[in-house]
């Protein structure tokens, strides 16, 4: 069935086949956290609240939802994942960690979500943090280490008392220090990059360079960070001094790691909001009323290690139509990027009042946003200025999408949005009540008659060594072989973990390619490994597609690295062959060897690679939980 790209709208509103079918249940819990585990299953988390659906006896905080089926099941959760952080393992399971000090870990599988090995390892004598962080950030390394760092004692709308005279500790109220999961034995130590943002540094924006060194950007402020050594060395502040973590929550990416740009990482920004310093506010509320303050326009990008040594700069990338705050990035395995939920005036967060509002005079309930956004749009990294965003095509949501909701890539290349909560609890009847319902946001590339369906996918991938071969049928595209083969590409897609219109660790790379083609219309396409440094993907789960000409086939699960967390094994960057048929002109077959010399940028010998799972071994404790 072909749709017209008017029709592959946000889910629900379509009467198609395609459209979402939203079950009566819904996700059961608010989708304040997301991420996509295994083949078939989203793993939502919520904060502890009064959910009408009860399990063991108490509200459920938990569900998992069947991305085949579209139904969600409720599952236990014992300690609140309230203002969590999370991230992926390199074995492919997930860790979030919360505002308190637990650590709850899940292996993604196809069992029963109730039960061991598939279901949540919680408990309050679990695994912990060393000390207590709500909204903390959160990055792999590149032994799949996580780095946790920042955040909140005990919460709140900013990080800071107003006067601030307590940059670092704010009285026992911030948490300026960072520390490593697995722990490595050393106690936190202090990230002198958490005072000088004091304030506005809650979900500090983090990403992994190649070199190694971690860019870190809050408040209006950025550097580089050397973790081992605890050396920071700043960048250029951000241009207009636009506050883009939260509670500004503008929405923020890695543009796609292509063989084009070097696999050179720059990092987009786009909306968040600028206001007076006494504007913010403090722990309790903003001192504004921040939902008549608009969201900024403005989009820039950095290149924080430029490939010729330059220095860093920030550069204006092209404005959003309107004003966003809360909005999301979700990488495509197109090579775009959708942006989609939010607002274009206020903040994140909820209050019962602000600095010039009383007590019960809120006009949006207890949201401090309004002027949903429900149109969402499409970034294409590679256009020309002022032609990078577009709408062309997409319908709108009818739901709004405020705080606390949720984006995520799925498999077979569609978007699942769900959540919203700008309240403190369950709330129902409000101008933004709590929302339950999912939407599936289908990409214009859904109007395809033919996707690809390749063959010969490998489930793990590593860092250099021998190439693999996968195979393109004909059924697999339209049109002439050479123009399809030549417009291949492979994406390796991580979709992250999601809260607070964020995707950590969300990261998308193009693997090189070649191809060789045969006449009975099949071709092979050599796809090289990923660049020998773990920095720019590092170890864990992913879904890697095969896109002929902006068309993706439905993601293949794999792990990329070994598995385990340690010094990944580096291999020679990967030799391909030239694209083109096979020497032997009589050769039909697809499987047909080809000595044609490489054509690409991998001078290197090829090594195979052996690797292997591990299973993550805990010590489970049973928690009884009274209610």
């Amino acid at each position: 069935m072909r749709l017209s790209p008017l029709l592959l709208a946000l889910g629900l509103v379509v009467p198609s086949t395609l459209a979402q079918q939203q079950p009566a249940s819904g996700t059961f819990v608010n989708a304040m956290m997301m991420f996509v585990g295994g083949h078939n299953k989203v793993y939502i988390l919520d904060k502890a609240e009064n959910n009408p659906t009860q399990i063991n006896g108490h509200p459920v905080w938990a569900s998992v939802w069947d991305i085949n089926n579209k139904v969600a099941t409720p599952v236990p959760a014992l300690t609140n994942p309230f203002c969590a952080a999370g991230m992926h393992l390199p074995n492919g399971s997930f860790i979030d960690h919360d505002g308190g000090r637990a650590i709850r870990i899940i292996t993604p599988c196809d069992g029963d979500p109730l039960q061991a090995p598939c279901a949540w390892f919680d408990g309050l004598n679990g695994p912990q943090m060393a000390v207590r962080r709500w909204y903390p950030g959160a990055e792999p390394l590149a032994d799949g280490t996580v780095v946790i760092m920042g955040g909140l004692t005990y919460g709140g709308y900013i990080n800071r008392q107003f006067p601030n005279i307590d940059p670092a500790y704010e009285g026992g109220n911030a948490q300026p220090t960072y520390e490593f999961w697995p722990p490595n034995g050393n106690a936190p130590q202090i990230m002198q990059f958490m005072v000088k943002t004091s304030g506005l540094n809650a979900f500090a924006l983090t990403y992994l360079m190649p070199s190694g060194k971690m860019f870190v950007q809050a408040n209006y402020s950025t550097m580089l960070w050397d973790y081992n050594a605890n050396v920071e060395t700043p960048l250029p502040d951000m241009p207009g001094q636009i506050v883009r973590v939260y509670p500004a929550s503008g929405a923020n990416a890695m543009l796609p790691l292509t063989p084009a740009n070097g696999y050179v990482p720059t990092i987009l920004f786009c909306g968040g909001t600028v206001m007076n310093d006494q504007d913010w506010g403090n722990y309790a509320n903003p001192y504004a009323n921040v939902w008549t303050v608009g969201a900024s326009q403005d989009c820039h990008r950095i290149t924080p290690e430029p490939a010729d040594g330059s220095a860093p700069a920030y550069v204006q990338d092209d404005n959003l139509p309107v004003g966003r705050t809360m909005g999301q990035f979700i990488a495509l395995p197109d090579g775009t990027m959708l942006l989609l939920n939010g607002a274009q005036y206020g903040t994140a967060g909820y209050g019962v009042q602000t600095g010039l509002t009383p007590f019960g005079q809120m006009p949006y309930g207890q949201s401090l946003a309004t002027g949903p956004l429900l149109t969402p749009l499409i970034y294409n990294p590679n256009a020309a200025a002022g032609k990078r965003f577009s709408a062309a095509g997409l319908s709108p949501s009818t739901i709004p999408r405020m705080y606390h909701s949720s984006a995520v890539l799925l498999p077979d290349g569609s978007v699942m949005v769900a959540g919203s909560n700008p309240n403190p609890d369950f709330a129902n009847n409000l101008i933004y009540s709590t929302t339950y319902a999912a939407e599936y946001f289908y990409p214009p590339y859904f109007s395809a008659a033919t996707r690809p369906t390749p063959q010969g996918v490998p489930t793990n991938l590593y860092y250099g060594g021998q190439y693999a071969d996968i195979t393109i049928t004909p059924s697999s595209y339209t049109g002439s072989m050479d123009t399809a083969a030549a417009a291949t590409t492979i994406w390796l897609m991580r979709q992250g973990f999601t809260t607070h219109a964020m995707n950590m660790g969300q990261r998308s790379m193009q693997l090189n390619t070649t191809y060789t083609t045969y006449p009975n219309g099949t071709y092979v396409v050599h796809m090289a490994q990923l660049p020998p440094n773990p920095n720019l993907f590092q170890p864990g789960p992913a879904y890697l597609y095969v896109t002929i000409s902006g068309i993706p086939s439905t993601g293949t699960y794999v792990i990329v690295g070994n598995g385990q967390f340690g010094k990944q094994p580096t291999y020679p960057k990967s030799v391909l062959p030239a694209s083109g048929n096979p020497v032997s002109a009589t050769s039909s077959s697809a499987s047909s060897s080809s000595t044609s010399k490489t054509n690409n940028k991998n001078g290197a010998t090829s090594h195979s690679v052996a690797g292997s799972m591990f299973s993550l071994l805990l010590a489970a404790t049973v928690v009884v939980l009274l209610w």
